[in-house]
């Protein structure tokens, strides 16, 4: 990043300069200023004059907006361009919080973190990252889904790469238009299959601009480090590609060898540019290429897929947290899917993995799961044929069935997985049909956004007479049954990428193998408390996700130096979580004295508004 130049003392200004009668010699921030060369603001040391002026203020990195000091203020070549005030950024922080709650409408928030992050980073990360239970469905889950289907709108300024079908072959030139050098973290999409909206062609972007915010929020990765990419190669959406304000090529979807070769050229592209361990998330891409891809590149490239792997690990979490309420072992359980698609496949790959490791073999795990699809049951000899891919490791003999509730009444599943994007499709009668069977019965409702959701939370708990262990995909609010209060919690794919990372970017891992994501299941599993399972919840309050995310990376450092050859980052350090720590992003301002949040001879103190004088501007801004 920057140093800020502070070097106005050996500029002449000394002693008799103008300055020096707003700073005297005497001034604690004169004394500063001649004992320190450079300032580091973020880690990377740039020279200290290398930006000044109003270009200063225009830098989201370097913005701190009214926290500028006076000396820092005078240094830049700043001064005069602000209001006099000085504020802290715990100031700061209040009064964004209290503007982003002014807002009715979700879409509105979400345009004001996307400014805030546009004008002052570390500012909005710090709001973000304190506020996670407030801000996360904003910038993420549900909200994102609604900013990609509005993004040729809203869209403003750059925020990641658009590489397009007709970029063929030069690549690597679009990558070297990104301003960052430094970049250890890729989250990509081609906007085939987002969330449960389908494909949304170019207006995918938001999210991997979304996931990106989350790896710094939650797991202090680097900002400059992370760069969102979206490859176009068209749009099968008649809709998008007739609407005057869509922002991407208007022609359907390429595919077949031209599309292969694209992506092909895309990763080598970016090992080329930022080294063989960039990390490169494949992010809602369609069913029949993200599974292609992940076969494909795990094994040459440092990638995964969220929507596979990092789907499977946080309900695997869910299921091994659930087993001190059940007292069932993974291994005891029986599983009906209603959907078969990329998440639920990489669900039921990862609970194969954790049957195994209570003992069981590979077709004795995979025997206690039972799929479907939008034709039915998958068994082996049915009409429709299509078992394509990993679906024809869960078909079995048997006969064809295609409702749910036949399924769940043949099988008596202890665990009901949804991952359909079909909203309904978990009636009353079949969670009626699955208390029936079972003391305490695993719903999870995993689609997303909410609309998509098998069921809503009050759903499970109304016909289940209260009995369930419920989990969703979207965060549904408190349910209230016969008088007890349930807080259901949100199987969110963020208690798990954003720790993945950080592992495996401190580490320098080559490759990201099916082990690291149930070691992460395991670690969040860990992380929730007797009181977080009483009130209904299997994972632990979401503005603890960054103490999961460290645990996840250390955990992930001890196995990577533990397997030979994993991780890549020598000597190996003693102490992996001091490691881990010394490797993430600091979104407070430095510290300067706190004299220098006023003016000479002022007597007035920094201080944090309390909470009365929040609710004020709140009032205040409403008024507006």
């Amino acid at each position: 990043m920057f140093f800020l130049q502070r070097s106005i003392i050996s500029c002449g200004r000394n002693g008799t300069g103008a300055w020096a009668r707003v700073l005297p010699p005497t001034h604690p921030a004169v004394k500063d200023i001649q004992q320190r060369d450079i300032h580091e603001m973020s880690g990377d040391v740039v020279p200290r004059n290398m930006i000044k002026g109003i270009g200063h203020l225009r830098d989201p990195r370097l913005n701190k907006g009214l926290a500028f000091t006076l000396e820092e203020r005078i240094t830049l070549g700043i001064h005069g361009l602000q209001p006099p005030r000085f504020k802290t950024q715990e100031e700061q922080l209040a009064l964004c919080k209290a503007s982003v709650m002014k807002y009715t409408e979700d879409l509105n928030r979400y345009l004001y973190l996307v400014e805030l992050q546009e004008r002052n980073e570390r500012l909005f990360f710090r709001l973000l990252s304190e506020n996670i239970e407030q801000m996360m469905p904003i910038v993420y889950t549900p909200t994102v889904g609604l900013a990609c289907q509005k993004f040729g709108v809203i869209y403003r300024r750059p925020r990641g790469l658009f590489i397009t079908i007709y970029d063929k072959g030069h690549i690597s030139e679009i990558l070297n238009n990104w301003p960052e050098q430094a970049v250890r973290a890729i989250c990509v999409t081609d906007g085939e299959r987002i969330l449960g909206l389908g494909d949304l062609g170019a207006c995918g972007m938001g999210i991997p601009v979304g996931k990106l915010a989350l790896y710094t929020a939650l797991a202090g990765i680097k900002p400059h480090q992370c760069l969102p990419i979206t490859i176009d190669v068209g749009t099968n959406n008649e809709q998008l590609r007739n609407d005057p304000h869509y922002i991407g090529l208007n022609k359907p979807r390429s595919q077949g060898a031209e599309y292969d070769e694209l992506i092909d050229e895309f990763m080598a592209a970016c090992v080329r540019k930022y080294g063989q361990n960039v990390l490169i998330q494949f992010e809602d891409f369609g069913n029949h290429n993200a599974f292609r891809f992940l076969d494909k590149y795990r094994d040459k490239y440092c990638t995964f897929n969220d929507d596979i792997q990092g789907t499977a690990a946080v309900a695997v979490a869910g299921i091994l947290a659930s087993k001190r309420i059940t007292k069932r072992k993974m291994s005891d359980n029986k599983f009906v899917f209603l959907g078969a698609g990329e998440a639920a496949i990489g669900i039921a790959d990862l609970c194969v993995k954790a049957m195994e490791a209570d003992g069981c073999t590979e077709k004795q795990a995979r025997d206690n799961i039972w799929m479907m699809d939008i034709d039915g049951l998958l068994v082996k000899e049915r009409p429709e044929g299509n078992l394509e891919g990993h679906k024809v490791w869960y078909a079995k003999d048997y006969k064809v069935m295609k409702k749910l509730i036949d399924v769940v009444k043949e099988v008596k599943p202890t665990v009901l997985i949804g991952a359909s994007a079909a909203a309904g499709a978990f009636t009353s009668e079949v969670l009626a049909e699955m208390a029936k069977n079972n003391e305490r019965p695993l719903i999870f409702a995993l689609s997303n956004p909410t609309s998509k959701a098998e069921c809503t939370a009050q759903q499970a708990y109304d016909h289940t007479d209260g009995r369930c262990v419920f989990s969703s995909g979207s965060p549904f609010g408190e349910v209230v049954y016969k008088g007890k209060t349930y807080k259901p919690g949100q199987g969110n794919n963020a208690y798990i990428f954003p720790g993945i990372a950080l592992g495996v970017i401190a580490t320098g891992c080559h490759h990201i193998t099916e082990e690291l994501f149930l070691i992460s299941a395991q670690a969040v599993a860990d992380h929730v408390t007797d009181e977080d399972l009483n009130r209904g919840s299997l994972y632990p309050p979401l503005d603890i996700i960054k103490e999961c995310s460290i645990e996840i990376a250390v955990r992930i450092a001890n196995y990577a130096y533990r397997k030979g050859g994993l991780a890549s980052e020598y000597p190996e350090p003693r102490d992996k979580r001091s490691f881990i720590a010394s490797k993430m992003y600091d979104a407070n301002y430095d510290s300067p004295l706190p004299n220098l949040y006023q003016w000479p001879g002022d007597s007035a103190k920094p201080r944090t508004l309390p909470e009365k004088e929040c609710v004020d501007i709140l009032h205040d801004l409403k008024q507006l």
